[in-house]
């Protein structure tokens, strides 16, 4: 089973539109996470056909910001648990493995309000026992050596994140290939 996730900061421009296109045919996940679509539920549908998807879930933008979206491979495996604004929460039943629960969630961009998804994260816990795994773009990292450039990443951003991933009984990944899930600025290395 293939998961991909992407912050596609965007769906309305037509190079990321082809991005998740291509995206799509060379990796074949049987589920896509998209969040900070920024676009409406017509965009994403369109996204839906165009990669030959059986099923989706879509949670539009929202002004300005926002917009987050599941599409799946094979429809009678899912089933929608709960969504939000920024959050989507299956249960995916696979024959013959049982069921489990996928989450893709886009964490709370200002870091003044990141204690918003970190509660969100304790809350969704409490409501299911089902083997669980968290998927998008959280807005956080777990030590300042899963950054690139920019300033130090607050202590206190870092430890609260750990302490809810440690509350919810979660384990950060190792990443495979490139090496940091945050980098400031684009282009070449110095």
């Amino acid at each position: 089973m293939s998961i991909i996730s992407c912050n596609c900061h965007g769906l309305g421009n037509p190079w990321a539109f082809q991005f998740i296109k291509d995206l799509v045919v060379q990796k074949r996940p049987n589920f896509l996470f998209l969040c900070e679509t920024l676009s409406k539920k017509d965009v994403v549908e369109r996204l839906w056909v165009a990669i030959g998807f059986d099923g989706a879930f879509v949670v539009g933008v929202q002004g300005k910001s926002g917009g987050v979206a599941l599409l799946w491979r094979c429809s009678e495996e899912v089933h929608l648990l709960e969504y939000g604004l920024n959050y989507i929460d299956v249960s995916i039943e696979v024959i013959d493995h049982g069921k489990w629960r996928l989450t893709g969630l886009y964490g709370e961009p200002n870091r003044s309000l990141r204690r918003r998804t970190w509660e969100l994260l304790r809350n969704l816990k409490e409501k299911s026992s089902l083997s669980w795994c968290i998927i998008g773009d959280f807005n956080n990292v777990t030590s300042q050596q899963d950054k690139n450039g920019g300033n130090p990443y607050p202590n206190w951003l870092v430890n609260g994140f750990i302490e809810v991933l440690e509350d919810c009984g979660l384990y950060d990944l190792e990443l495979n290939g490139y090496p940091f899930t945050w980098e400031r600025g684009r282009g070449t290395v110095d």
